[in-house]
């Protein structure tokens, strides 16, 4: 089995991907914090608004984001919007300041339900304005119940107008907070016909003979139970710590990488540095691994994974460009639970394996978060 971590590169979760498929293995997920993101439907899991089309909205709904902390610049193009007049916004979830003037709608899913339902004042308000969107994040997504409130944000979009042909204009969006998400799920890194999606994966690790963790530092590793561990990642995170073999890998900065980002524009990082040391780019150690193994994959060089990622899904050969997603069903109706939604984020900070390994990090978390145990030993 395999799980793809927060800033896994769209070749390396390819690389792996195709080795796992043949090795006939269906188990493997992009999705380590266990979001409910559905990937029939790219328009289900995509910022479809752009970040620059926020500026043609009227009124906007957020649910289960707080976007001043999950996507900063998102917040500031909110903002901007915001103080242009003539835009409201609802927010479903925790109570936060987001710079501008929100209406608190209520902190979770019966209330989505009541919009839904066009039993909440807000309905109205979406549907007779001219642009309206919502932003549906990972607060509300990952969780048991996340594919019911999903559904529950389609149904949204579609009774209060925020699908509009006319204008070519699509005002339902998922704020991602994984990097590798969009990419993972347009390659189609999720469970194949009975496979196991990461939670499973999690929770079966006992009967599972080995599971790659491809920069996976956010399941928990105290749940692996027997399992034979390869981590394939940079930084010493609680990945690396729990495995049986360490294969380093090579950061964003030290490999030529591609990463789909929140919008589903596909970008490309360029390196900066070598990897250092027996560091490697992670692509290569699946080959290099997979072919010690007795398996041969058809790629040599960067180039001939890129071409096979473009064949597979043609949007990894429009570089830089958003392309409209054709929408459709997606989510999975069903019982909301009570819980209120409450953001992924709860150390600005510290949110992935580099921002962990930071002396300066560690210090803002303690002077800026109030968290005294935020300094490293480092730091006195």
């Amino acid at each position: 089995a395999a799980i793809a971590g927060d800033l896994a590169c769209a070749e390396s979760m390819f690389a792996l991907k195709t080795w796992l498929a043949k090795l006939g293995s269906p188990h493997l997920d992009c999705r380590q914090d266990g979001a409910k993101l559905d990937p029939a439907c790219r328009a289900g899991y995509l910022f479809n608004t752009t970040i620059a089309g926020i500026e043609r909205a009227d009124a906007c709904l957020l649910i289960g984001t707080n976007p001043r902390r999950e996507a900063p610049i998102v917040n500031a193009r909110l903002r901007k919007r915001w103080l242009m007049g003539g835009f409201t916004v609802g927010m479903i979830g925790e109570a936060a300041d987001l710079t501008y003037r929100t209406e608190p709608l209520g902190p979770g899913p019966e209330e989505l339900k009541a919009v839904a339902e066009a039993k909440h004042p807000f309905a109205k308000t979406l549907a007779k304005a001219k642009a309206p969107m919502l932003v549906v994040g990972q607060g509300a997504l990952a969780r048991p119940d996340g594919g019911a409130v999903l559904a529950l944000a389609r149904q949204i979009a579609e009774s209060c107008g925020l699908i509009k042909a006319e204008g070519n204009w699509n005002g339902f969006n998922v704020l991602h907070t994984a990097a590798s998400r969009v990419g993972g799920l347009d390659l189609g890194f999720v469970p194949g016909p009975n496979g196991r999606d990461a939670g499973a994966i999690v929770a079966g690790a006992d009967t599972t003979d080995i599971l790659f963790l491809l920069g996976a530092d956010e399941v928990d590793t105290g749940r692996l139970g027997s399992a034979f561990v390869v981590y394939i990642g940079h930084h010493g995170d609680a990945g690396a710590a729990r495995a049986d073999v360490i294969l380093p890998g090579a950061a964003y900065t030290e490999k030529d990488a591609t990463y789909v980002n929140t919008e589903g524009r596909v970008q490309r990082t360029r390196r900066a540095v070598f990897p250092p040391g027996e560091a490697r780019e992670d692509w290569a150690i699946v080959r290099a691994l997979a072919e010690a193994c007795g398996v041969r994959l058809p790629f040599d060089r960067l180039a001939d994974v890129r071409a096979q990622l473009a064949a597979a899904n043609p949007v990894f050969a429009a570089l830089d460009t958003v392309q409209a997603a054709s929408w459709g069903a997606f989510g999975a109706p069903g019982e909301v639970g009570a819980a209120p939604f409450r953001s992924p984020v709860r150390d600005f900070y510290r949110t992935d394996v580099i921002s962990r390994a930071s002396p300066t990090m560690a210090e803002c978390a303690a002077v800026f978060s109030g968290n005294a145990s935020g300094l490293t030993g480092t730091h006195g």
